[in-house]
């Protein structure tokens, strides 16, 4: 004998529509922002428009693709060495993510929550990218800048610090966004912390357990999940920096602030190549993507 079905009641009924009432403006944001100019632009990429108001557009094919291969093209000239800096400022950011973010979520977590001090490290986040890198130019000129006059003053460098050199982007950048964020990743790791069961924390304390025995066998085991929520905005973030960017010169001549979000403006909107700019953003984009859907599985699966 078939069991009746039961169908939603209606105060059921209502809350599913609440949620979906509640999520419909981010919903919308999304598909109008992400999802539609997705499937806009995939038509472009196997054509030669040059910009948006282009009336003559033809199909070009794989072509688009096939010049980030090809050596010696200028394409590649632009694009491998903006992807190298991008790659190096990943991984150097997402060392700061835990020198700046974790560090504090875990002394945070030891001290007990307090709310001012919270206030305090999350108010970098207020500033625009674009104030925060003209911060740094100014603390770092060569000639009025006063973290290098001091720096100089000490006697701890010879030479002032330039953003426009290898350092500046390679080391200065990824501090600068570490003190930016660190606020955001802060919530991260102390969401993750305070998950912990206490009575595993207990557990270990009355075995004997060091401060860093429990951090490296209680703590971070449990915060896995947490350190992949990190993983995954970072990526989004080292991969989409823009503002600072352009705060540093990238756009008045600072090669070594040319990166792949300032290279796909440039083919995009200055040197009028629109399709081809379009075609390096697919290509770095869909991993980047693939790669974000499973951390994000990987992070569901051992959080439940």
């Amino acid at each position: 004998m078939m069991g009746t079905r039961r169908h939603p009641s209606r105060r059921k009924w209502r809350r599913i529509l609440g949620d979906y009432v509640f999520l419909s403006p981010q919903l919308i944001l999304y598909l109008v922002f992400t999802i539609i100019p997705f499937f806009v632009a995939v038509p472009i990429l196997f054509t030669d428009r040059l910009t948006f108001f282009d009336n003559t557009v033809d199909y070009v094919g794989l072509a688009n693709f096939k010049q980030i291969l090809v050596e010696g093209s200028t394409t590649a000239k632009d694009f491998w060495p903006a992807l190298e800096r991008t790659v190096r400022f990943t991984v150097l950011n997402y060392v700061m993510v835990y020198v700046f973010g974790l560090t504090l979520a875990l002394l945070m977590y030891q001290v007990g929550f307090r709310g001012g001090f919270f206030t305090i490290i999350y108010l970098p986040m207020m500033l625009s990218g674009l104030a925060t890198g003209f911060i740094a130019t100014m603390l770092f000129s060569r000639s009025t800048g006063t973290v290098n006059l001091l720096l100089l003053e000490l006697g701890w460098i010879q030479n002032p610090i330039d953003l426009k050199l290898p350092t500046g982007t390679t080391v200065l950048l990824p501090i600068l966004v570490g003190w930016r964020y660190a606020g955001f990743n802060l919530a991260i790791f102390l969401s993750g912390l305070v998950s912990i069961p206490t009575e595993t924390i207990e557990a270990s304390i009355m075995d004997g357990a060091s401060y860093w025995q429990r951090l490296i066998k209680v703590y971070f085991p449990q915060m896995v999940p947490s350190f992949i929520i990190a993983t995954i905005f970072c990526l989004i973030g080292s991969f989409g920096i823009f503002d600072e960017l352009v705060a540093m010169g990238a756009m008045y001549g600072n090669q070594q602030a040319l990166f792949l979000s300032i290279l796909f403006f440039r083919y995009g909107f200055s040197q009028g190549r629109l399709a081809l700019g379009m075609t390096l953003a697919m290509e770095v984009g869909i991993p980047l993507v693939i790669l974000g859907v499973l951390l994000q599985r990987l992070q569901k699966r051992l959080q439940y």
